[in-house]
């Protein structure tokens, strides 16, 4: 589908989904908000809004969560990118979540491996909101979960049928005749998630604001690539864009490509029209679209950009 101007995702237009995925009634767990912005995400619930539903080769989508709110262990078949719009946030992962974890601060972002059981938690002291981006059209087919995860929120009325769709009890909903629960991996699968370090996963996964923001001081930054810093190929290309590099920023898309701005606002312009975009705001640029960035006059600016690419929708622990 082609577009004659960007399409415009505005922060505080973001419709949540409480009933997003299995967790969505275990306590811990029971207060996050799902949000999906681009693609159809992996939502097993069919309250979950879709606000661009266009296949551009990846998807992007948000987390919204209060104060000591987690999101349960899981695994995805495609990359899982996140990065922290607002608050502290803790990431862990291994089959219990004990095998390593980092906490990301604003502005930072973290290229989750392929393949392991990862969750994560708001430790700030606000509602805080991290952004992802999620590799290929249909995200890897779902979300896989802990074991465990699916038998506490048995406990707690929702049952995920094999057809990858949520049933709650509480709504008086029952699984359909022929479709069974979704099975638990088994301990011969289970042992096929790496459980690697903190220190295997970090360096390699895991990029600062504040390095970004020194890296991006002329040209932008690559953050995720082959040649980036954070060296994969995921299906997308990651870019940091900051007021020194924004000149150099100008481009015709030749690809479908979307603008996150972090910080400051930001001034799109295209076919003689602009509209300013703002911290939280998602924008999709279209691949046959000239536009300019230009920042706003004064104070930080900082903005993440993501573009398709031919390589699979995935990345390994492989180095």
């Amino acid at each position: 589908m082609t577009h004659s101007a960007p399409q415009i995702v505005r922060y505080g237009d973001l419709i949540p989904c409480k009933t997003a995925f299995i967790d969505a009634h275990t306590p811990g767990s029971d207060q996050k908000e799902n949000f999906t912005i681009i693609g159809g995400g992996v939502s097993e619930s069919p309250d979950q809004h879709v606000h661009i539903a266009d296949p551009i080769g990846f998807n992007i989508g948000a987390a919204g969560q209060p104060p000591k709110c987690r999101n349960s262990l899981h695994s995805h078949r495609t990359a899982e990118v996140f990065f922290v719009l607002k608050g502290r946030w803790r990431f862990f992962w291994g089959r219990w979540g004990k095998a390593g974890e980092v906490t990301l601060e604003e502005g930072d972002i973290f290229n989750i491996p392929t393949g392991i059981f990862r969750g994560f938690e708001n430790i700030g002291n606000d509602y805080g909101m991290i952004m992802a981006i999620l590799g290929g059209n249909d995200a890897g087919g779902g979300v896989i979960w802990a074991p465990q995860v699916i038998e506490d929120a048995s406990d707690h009325g929702l049952i995920l049928g094999e057809n990858g769709k949520l049933y709650d009890s509480k709504r008086g909903e029952t699984l359909p005749d022929g479709v069974q629960p979704m099975p638990l991996l088994t301990d011969g699968e289970l042992a096929t998630y790496p459980e690697p370090t903190t220190a295997d996963v970090v360096p390699h996964f895991v990029a600062r604001y504040w390095d970004m923001m020194a890296l991006a001081d002329k040209t932008p930054a690559k953050v995720i690539g082959p040649d980036a810093m954070l060296r994969d190929k995921p299906g997308f290309d990651v870019e940091f864009i900051t007021r020194g590099s924004a000149a150099s920023a100008t481009a015709t898309a030749g690809r479908h490509e979307v603008l996150m701005p972090m910080r400051g606002h930001w001034r799109i312009t295209w076919n003689g029209s602009s509209d300013v975009l703002n911290p939280g705001d998602t924008c999709l640029v279209g691949p046959d679209m000239d536009y300019t960035l230009e920042p706003s006059v004064t104070g930080e600016a900082s903005l993440y950009r993501i573009r398709n690419t031919d390589d699979p929708a995935g990345l390994t622990m492989a180095r």
